[in-house]
């Protein structure tokens, strides 16, 4: 049976030569090790930036607007400030992601939820109830 490609040269009355084809297997580099602080630092001045050109672009939307009394203008002056205003946001959630973040430790809490005394009753209220206790050491005993 005449694979596809042999068909072809036929139909094309032209002579087939295969090809040898080779794969070059390129490694997959390892992930790098997350760098959480530079990570913050490129976010945060991204976030910066836009906001400082949003800002200049502002300025001038406002002008056209205001020359143009045009309602697109003030449209767009609207979603100009509605996005500056979560550029604003998002820069703040940034920096209280990185305080958990940084603030995260691990606590270890010790909670005894059920307490066993082992032990006789009265040893128990001793313990409990130390005015009435027999076992308490009267002040002018001590003294002697």
């Amino acid at each position: 049976m005449k694979s596809s490609n042999e068909k072809i040269s036929d139909a094309l009355n032209i002579e087939f030569t295969p090809e040898e084809t080779t794969s070059i297997v390129k490694p997959v580099p390892e992930k790098e090790s997350t760098d959480l602080t530079g990570d913050f630092n490129s976010a945060r001045s991204n976030i910066s930036s836009l906001i400082d050109t949003g800002m200049t672009a502002l300025d001038g939307i406002l002008k056209v607007a205001t020359e143009s009394d045009s309602p697109r203008a003030y449209e767009v002056l609207s979603n100009m400030i509605r996005t500056l205003s979560e550029m604003n946001k998002d820069l703040m959630d940034i920096h209280e992601k990185m305080s958990n973040t940084e603030s995260k430790k691990i606590t270890v809490k010790n909670t005894t939820n059920n307490s066993i005394y082992v032990g006789s009753t009265s040893d128990l209220q001793n313990l409990i109830n130390k005015e009435r206790s027999p076992l308490k050491v009267f002040e002018e005993e001590d003294k002697e």
